[in-house]
């Protein structure tokens, strides 16, 4: 890829998460920076992408929008619970693929409820997935056919 066609990429994603933290309301947004350096282990890619959580007035939905760029043949987006370097299992799905291809943009957008959370939040509240968060032990991850571990990962601060 041209170096030119990197950067407009990064400025799309860069308009794009604007247009996300604009949606959502800026103020109490949880954010996760995800790159392949985050990864467990590390994957070489020039894939990036940013989800943006708000969490609902009531404390019962959550939420979010995931942005990505220049990542191909994405297979799922999943929430995880870990602190940053270590794999854990997975509590709620952001993203069900497979979506063939290359994709600059909008990956996800929707909201969560208790009613989702699988694993083990499964049956548990809303507030057990943001206790996870709040402590740093709750990470987005994207799984492609490449790299069906995760091709690229963030911690949600």
């Amino acid at each position: 890829m041209s170096r030119r066609r990197l950067l407009m990429a990064v400025v799309i994603v860069i308009v794009v998460l604007l247009s996300a933290a604009t949606a959502f309301g800026a103020s109490g947004a949880l954010t996760a920076h995800l790159t392949g350096a985050n990864e467990m282990p590390p994957v070489e890619t020039k894939a990036r992408g940013q989800t943006v959580f708000m969490l609902s007035p009531d404390g019962m939905e959550l939420y979010y929008r995931l942005i990505v760029a220049n990542i191909q043949d994405v297979t799922a987006a999943r929430i995880h619970l870990a602190p940053a370097g270590v794999n854990g299992p997975v509590v709620a799905y952001l993203f069900s693929g497979p979506l063939p291809g290359t994709i600059n943009g909008d990956l996800a957008q929707g909201t969560l409820t208790s009613a989702d959370l699988i694993g083990p939040l499964a049956g548990m509240a809303m507030d057990d997935l943001l206790d996870n968060i709040m402590s740093g032990d709750a990470y987005v991850n994207v799984h492609t056919l490449a790299n069906p571990a995760g091709e690229i990962r963030g911690q949600i601060r």
